[in-house]
């Protein structure tokens, strides 16, 4: 019975966001002790501490992207437009394209890359990020670039990875920026 009402439960997910969770029902038949702990892992993935939805989505969607999951991308877009964040922002975030973000979202989107890339330029943007949203603001930042990282390395490992692909915004069909980017934004930290 409790495998039935789970199922139910990604099946919602699934028909909202038109998502595959066919990896997330392969771990609900096969284990669901393991199941039961990956939907603990969910807690951590969907803190928001005092954050609003723009600041949080820009590190979801470059931890996502970083980790080339098109479908998770997908997800985590069509979530940022529930909760929001306008399609325009998205496209910038998506696109890496910092002059066209508040500076506030495009300092989470190079603090995002630089953690990511465990480059040391990223503790300068650390004490900004501090200054804007104190500790709680910063934890919620790294809660959401460790956890989304985990989305789409599990799925690989299941077998269920694809990559990255084009992004569906509204009506427009976009690829996700990675190339060069990370290299980029450690020469740009002033």
């Amino acid at each position: 019975m409790m495998r039935y009402t789970l199922n139910k439960m990604l099946l919602r997910l699934q028909n909202r966001y038109n998502y595959d969770v066919r990896y997330q029902q392969d771990l609900l038949q096969t284990d669901l002790a393991a199941f039961l702990k990956f939907m603990a892992f969910q807690s951590m993935s969907s803190h928001q501490g005092n954050l609003a939805a723009a600041p949080l989505y820009a590190a979801r969607l470059r931890a996502i992207i970083f980790e080339d999951c098109g479908p998770c991308t997908q997800l985590v877009v069509n979530m940022a437009l529930e909760a929001g964040v306008s399609a325009a922002m998205l496209r910038a975030i998506i696109e890496h394209d910092l002059h066209q973000l508040p500076e506030d979202i495009a300092l989470v989107v190079q603090f995002t890359e630089l953690v990511l890339a465990h480059q040391p330029q990223a503790d300068l943007l650390r004490e900004k990020i501090m200054a804007l949203w104190g500790s709680k603001g910063l934890m919620a930042i790294g809660f959401a670039i460790s956890s989304y990282r985990v989305y789409p390395a599990l799925k690989y490992a299941l077998g269920y990875g694809k990559t990255c692909s084009r992004i569906q915004l509204n009506d427009a069909s976009l690829v996700p920026n990675r190339a060069a980017v990370v290299a980029a934004e450690a020469q740009n930290v002033e």
